[in-house]
């Protein structure tokens, strides 16, 4: 009796595994919530170059020129125009955002803990049967597609009058091409990028959620640190990875720790954009966290923070620091601003 109890209550609340390691298998009630969408289950999702939606080199293109002509066309429309608040909105569209990076999220750790575990990272990121599944490319599609949602952030930034930078800029749009190259490349190590970059995305879109609603949070610059950190373990298991391929492929006398799989223009494109990811946003710390070498601390930081208004969550990550420069000013005893010399 003591045992149909136990395995009763373990019915209702199984334990994780390396096969599910969130108790449940998730991967069937996302095959429906797929099914219901598209009108065939994720099983049977093919991505075919040229068939499946978005899968050309210009498709990709003009999308990503399309992005270009919208945020600076918009800008220039919005330079003599009052800017809008569109804080229901940028919500919104901050929370769907957060959720699809989670879901994507705990999806690629279902398919790939098991693997991971039981054969080895070396197999995970190099062979087709560990990387490069038909659940994991159902996924690495659906990412790709969320980085033209992505875009949107932009068009927010514009229609509210905010600066559009280079960094933002650049980085939005060569994230979608570099989707696009790692699908056509069948690269298998593309799940340590995306799997990290999803992480770091329910975090920052939470913080811009957040912020949104008026809520301060104190750890803002650790959203740019993770970035950094991301890129840098993406670069290392790319470099590897391409290491791997191309010693194995034409360089037999080197050492090699065997084959990889991929496409020689999939591994350009990632060594390039990620490298140039990297110098970027550690360009932006430095002159956005790192201005005068000196951090406020104890008290002192504290009363800045509270007196400090509560920012616009967009200018925090991707505002380029253009006073970087510049002599800070002080505020005169009655609150007004002293009058520049050089006006």
């Amino acid at each position: 009796m003591a045992t149909e109890s136990s395995l009763s209550l373990f019915d209702k609340f199984p334990v994780p595994t390396l096969d599910r390691p969130f108790g449940i298998h998730l991967w069937p009630y996302f095959s429906k919530g797929f099914e219901y969408v598209v009108g065939y289950p994720a099983e049977d999702f093919r991505f075919i170059p040229g068939t499946t939606p978005m899968s050309t080199l210009k498709e990709t293109g003009l999308f990503v020129i399309l992005y270009y002509t919208i945020i600076f066309g918009g800008r220039e429309i919005m330079r003599n125009r009052e800017p809008f608040k569109l804080r229901s909105l940028f919500l919104i569209h901050n929370f769907y955002l957060t959720a699809i990076s989670g879901i994507l999220l705990v999806l690629f750790i279902e398919q790939l803990l098991g693997t991971v575990v039981r054969r080895g990272i070396f197999y995970a990121i190099c062979d087709t049967g560990g990387g490069w599944t038909q659940p994991l490319v159902v996924l690495y599609y659906l990412n790709y597609l969320t980085k033209y949602l992505e875009l949107l952030d932009t068009c927010f930034l514009f229609l509210k009058k905010k600066p559009l930078t280079f960094l933002h800029c650049y980085h939005h749009g060569a994230t979608a091409v570099l989707c696009y190259t790692q699908l056509i490349g069948s690269t298998a190590v593309s799940w340590v990028p995306i799997t990290l970059n999803l992480t770091v995305h329910v975090v920052m879109y939470w913080y811009y959620f957040q912020s949104a609603r008026g809520i301060r949070i104190w750890w803002k610059e650790w959203i740019t640190r993770l970035q950094i950190i991301q890129f840098v373990i993406d670069l290392g298991f790319v470099y590897f990875a391409s290491w791997t391929y191309f010693t194995s492929t034409y360089f037999q006398w080197l050492p090699s720790a065997g084959e990889c799989a991929g496409e020689e223009f999939a591994a350009f494109a990632g060594i390039g954009i990620l490298s140039s990811y990297l110098l970027l946003f550690i360009s932006f710390y430095l002159a956005t966290y790192r201005k005068d070498g000196k951090r406020p601390s104890g008290r002192k930081a504290t009363r800045r923070m509270s007196q400090a208004p509560l920012p616009d969550p967009h200018d925090i990550i991707y505002r380029k620091s253009a006073n970087s420069g510049a002599k800070s000013t002080s505020m005169k005893p009655d609150g007004s601003a002293p009058r520049s010399r050089k006006a």
